[in-house]
């Protein structure tokens, strides 16, 4: 993987998330590290609640950057919309994300392949629209603002969130300690192009903002081996090919080059909840 970022890049979307078993390992990683923070998908929900002047009789809910479907999931559970759109660019996730909801035939959800710069849906015509560590992946994350408040209805909430530049920081000084990639440590945030900083000034071009919440989530991997299942796949180090995709390799390389011992980080995750232009209904 090239230590450029390719986060904003479309081309190197396929590199990222064709292999939807990939992405599962590393969230699963850091899911099991995780020793402080809310549950993302749960905080949306409440923020939803919250504030939608109707949470109790909502009609669409459009869910960008869906990948696996879990926020879909969420919502359609917690809030009950009479339906749930989850929409991401990568056919990997999109069909991980049928198979999960195909367990679950009572929900009212739908997973479709599509550009979040382009809305397969009508003007104002969702109740409430989420953008979940997504924004990041465009290189004008203003242009998917926009068409978020073209597809709100009137009284309809965005919930968009991201993440702080600097999170895992400790990750970057381990990689470059142990010599997998010397300058992880100077490499661009892979959230540069929407982060906690520019979030609410990105949604405020197009949107209402009404509450902006920063939350920092702890994480703690118990050792090299747990964290090479989430460095392996990590799109923002330059690894060598035989690294890249192998935490068994990875693992050893670290066990070689720097001792054993569990590794704490941190990450701010910022929810910024706005309606369209115009405020209530």
């Amino acid at each position: 993987m090239s230590g450029t970022n390719p986060f904003p890049d479309p081309a190197r979307q396929a590199e990222l998330y064709g292999h939807a078993s990939r992405l599962a390992v590393r969230s699963n990683a850091l899911m099991r590290a995780k020793i402080f923070g809310r549950p993302v998908p749960d905080t949306i929900v409440g923020l939803v609640r919250n504030h939608h002047e109707r949470p109790d009789r909502l009609g669409l809910a459009l869910d960008l950057g869906c990948g696996r479907g879990t926020s879909s999931l969420a919502v359609a559970q917690e809030l009950r919309p009479r339906r749930v759109l989850g929409l991401d660019a990568a056919p990997a996730l999109i069909e991980q994300a049928l198979q999960r909801v195909r367990r679950l035939p009572s929900l009212p959800v739908s997973f479709l392949q599509g550009d979040f710069h382009h809305l397969p849906v009508s003007a104002d015509s969702c109740d409430v629209v989420v953008a979940a560590f997504c924004l990041y992946h465009s290189p004008r994350p203003q242009t998917v603002v926009a068409e978020i408040d073209r597809a709100l209805a009137p009284g309809g909430l965005a919930v968009l969130v991201t993440k702080g530049l600097d999170s895992y920081r400790e990750m970057d000084q381990l990689v470059a300690a142990a010599g997998l990639d010397p300058g992880a440590e100077q490499r661009e945030s892979l959230y540069v192009s929407a982060h906690s900083s520019n979030l609410a000034e990105l949604a405020a071009v197009s949107l209402d903002v009404l509450t902006v919440e920063d939350e920092e989530h702890s994480f703690t991997f118990d050792g090299h081996d747990h964290l090479a299942e989430y460095l392996a796949t990590n799109p923002k180090y330059d690894l060598a090919p035989g690294l890249y995709g192998n935490p068994g390799a990875l693992a050893a390389t670290l066990h070689e080059f720097v001792p054993d011992r569990p590794l704490s980080t941190k990450s701010l995750v910022t929810f910024v909840v706005a309606q369209a232009r115009g405020g209530r209904s």
